[in-house]
């Protein structure tokens, strides 16, 4: 039966796989939770585009970090006050800086930062275009005189 054992074999090996996958890990704790459920879908929306400032790679609302758990405290005071989400992610950008937002928006600043990589190849396309096509060519090799041409003869022939 290796037919059966081999069966077996993928099912545990799928098992073990799943356990080990990594999972999201929500860091809200219960007592941040508004209980309004569309302002708390808004606080999460808005939690999931703010990078917590310690983790750097993590949204606030997968950091389990202090600051990270003060930013979601915030988002949620901010919006039971009656702000709306542009006004929230306008005061956390105004106190952190653009580099809280996951996905920043669009900018001078951002395309500047995203332009100068295609501008330095084109500079640098433009560049080598230029200096192949003013490099000296092959040197033109003058033609021997009547005389060398003589001694080469002379010589070839001893």
């Amino acid at each position: 039966m290796p037919g059966r054992a081999e069966g077996v074999f993928w099912v545990v090996l799928a098992m073990i796989l799943a356990l080990l996958a990594p999972l999201p890990a929500f860091a809200v704790n219960p007592d941040e939770v508004l209980s309004n459920p569309v302002l708390e879908q808004r606080a999460r929306n808005l939690s999931a585009q703010l990078r917590c400032m310690v983790c750097q790679n993590q949204s606030i609302d997968d950091s389990n970090a202090e600051l990270a758990r003060d930013l979601r405290v915030l988002v949620r005071e901010r919006l039971t006050n009656g702000d709306a989400d542009d006004q929230v992610i306008d005061y956390v950008v105004s106190r952190y800086g653009e580099f809280v937002l996951l996905k920043p928006r669009f900018s001078a600043k951002t395309m500047i930062l995203w332009a100068t990589p295609v501008l330095l190849l084109l500079v640098g396309g433009v560049a080598i275009l230029v200096f192949v096509r003013t490099r000296p060519s092959q040197r033109s090799v003058a033609s021997l005189t009547a005389e060398e041409q003589a001694r080469i003869e002379e010589l070839l022939n001893k």
